[in-house]
């Protein structure tokens, strides 16, 4: 243990900052396609009785019109944020009639790439927008790849607990700038070691043959549905996933915040020669927003973002630069098809301890062989996490992934018990006993528990997936929402139906104009 993590440990460990320490805030995005109760994709609209995607805080869609996302608030209690997740589904469970919400990240048999829906924002200039966004999503990546669901879990120290450890460095930064780079170290050190992630959570191993639309691939079959790597953790987060060329080109390796706007600023502003071939517009129709390498800089798929909560208009990319960064957001966490929410408090308590792990760690910059390295490792998991005797990159030594794992989580531990000590709970160190199992054991990972689930029940990975969905559909039906949360959830969804019919109403430009306006703001 380095002597400056053992010193902020300490520091932490004393009761008023154990105080503060609670009030980290915590909160959950959940994606979840809409399918039909033989397990095909749901063509239908958004449900009306959940609300106007558009302008609905909880309920919204992705990128499909079938692909739900649920959004709780920022709770200083993982357990509150859990609590408020899962009355959202228990909500939506009761509200989309004949559908249910699709247990994994991957999906089913999917219908052909034109019967993919696109999410529908209505009318008004910032809902085309939205849409507009989307096709341009379509023809870069199409829709298949837009089918996948995560888990994106965001994590904030307080800014009480950034000032004690600012003044414990005697660094003479300002609070935002000192803020803003210990987030980025944060990031740093997520970087190095969320490998360890995939392999706890990843719960991706197999995949619907009708995913790849015959492409080319490395992976094996396992029945005439499905295709899978033995020892895949999460496939999701592979190279089979997320593709993109244009991208691969942006490489913000998170040493200072502003090489990060840099970095994005540029990609939104750069045109890429194969986007530009397809062209903004045909006619009057709208293809993408623009023929840069990303529309937006929430196009840039990364595994963590740093975030901060926009002003009314404000692009995410100026918000960081104005105000520096507010807090972190996990994008590679697996949706867990054994649980109802896809996610449950002792992954949550382990996220936290993981994440407070990776902010009071040094976490020196990294260097140009240690990116390419993390990448490397985070792939090696992802694909052969389970593989015996898999070796990582660590510096310039080969090392036993299990090996490191049991390091990193022997660190951890101090972590796990100042939580504990600060939630007056021993939650924390259980999680942590739990992932410690599983690296002894990689029968006991959910990636492991899936394939081991498909081949007790002679099934495909699709006839697995449904048979979770509508087993989560009945347990998230009974007990019901109960009627004071049933009526506040009825009452967003009715405003947000009248927000969204108010932004409609208000448009003074046409579409045109307004995308002339938003392309002129973003240079």
């Amino acid at each position: 243990m380095s002597d400056t993590y053992s010193r902020r440990l300490a520091l932490l460990s004393q009761p008023e900052a154990l105080a503060q320490l609670k009030h980290c805030l915590h909160g959950i995005e959940r994606e979840s396609l809409r399918v039909e109760r033989n397990g095909r994709l749901a063509l239908s609209k958004h449900p009306k009785a959940l609300g106007a995607a558009l302008t609905h805080g909880s309920i919204t869609t992705d990128y499909s019109e079938a692909l739900l996302e649920f959004i709780t608030d920022a709770h200083p209690d993982s357990a509150q944020t859990l609590a408020e997740l899962d009355d959202i589904h228990r909500f939506t469970v009761a509200n989309i009639e004949q559908e249910v919400l699709w247990s994994p990240s991957m999906p089913g048999h999917l219908p052909k790439e034109e019967q993919i829906p696109i999410g529908e924002y209505g009318t008004s200039n910032i809902g085309q927008l939205k849409y507009v966004y989307r096709k341009g999503l379509a023809v870069r990546y199409g829709k298949t790849m837009q089918c996948i669901a995560g888990i994106h879990y965001n994590f904030s120290l307080p800014d009480s607990v950034w000032s004690l450890l600012r003044e414990a460095d005697n660094d003479p930064r300002s609070a935002m700038d000192y803020q803003s780079a210990r987030y980025i170290g944060l990031i740093r050190n997520f970087r190095r070691y969320s490998w360890l992630l995939m392999y706890l959570f990843g719960a991706s191993p197999a995949l619907d043959i009708s995913f790849l639309r015959d492409r080319e691939h490395q992976l094996e079959r396992f029945d005439e549905d499905t295709l899978y790597l033995p020892y895949a953790t999460s496939l999701r987060m592979s190279d089979l996933g997320y593709q993109s060329n244009a991208q691969a080109g942006i490489t913000p390796c998170y040493n200072e915040l502003s090489s990060y706007t840099d970095s994005l600023l540029c990609a939104v502003n750069k045109p890429y020669p194969e986007y530009q071939k397809i062209g903004s517009k045909q006619g009057d129709e709208w293809l993408q927003i623009n023929t840069n390498i990303l529309q937006i800089e929430n196009e840039y798929y990364s595994t963590m973002r740093p975030k901060r909560i926009t002003l009314d208009g404000e692009r995410p990319v100026d918000a960081l630069i104005a105000r520096g960064v507010q807090y972190v957001e996990a994008r590679c966490i697996d949706i867990n098809p054994f649980l109802p929410l896809g996610i449950d408090l002792p992954q949550a308590r382990f996220l936290d301890t993981f994440l407070l792990f990776c902010a009071l760690q040094d976490s020196p910059l990294l260097s140009d062989a240690e990116c390419p390295a993390a990448t490397e490792n985070f792939l090696a998991v992802v694909k052969q996490g389970r593989k015996p005797n898999l070796q990582l990159q660590r510096g310039d030594e080969l090392v036993a992934m299990q090996d490191w794992g049991h390091q990193l989580l022997e660190q951890m531990q101090a972590c796990a018990q100042l939580l504990d000590s600060s939630y007056a709970t021993s939650e924390h160190s259980e999680a942590l006993r739990k992932q410690v199992e599983k690296l002894n054991n990689p029968d006991l990972t959910p990636s492991a528990q899936v394939l081991a689930s498909m081949r007790e029940q002679q099934c495909s990975f699709s006839q697995f997936a449904l048979k979770q969905s509508l087993q989560h559909a009945q347990t998230l039906s009974k007990p019901a929402l109960d009627s004071n949360k049933t009526a506040h959830y009825q009452q967003l969804a009715e405003q947000s139906h009248q927000a969204q019919a108010l932004l409609e109403a208000q448009d003074e430009c046409s579409f045109d104009e307004y995308m002339a306006d938003f392309l002129a703001q973003s240079k």
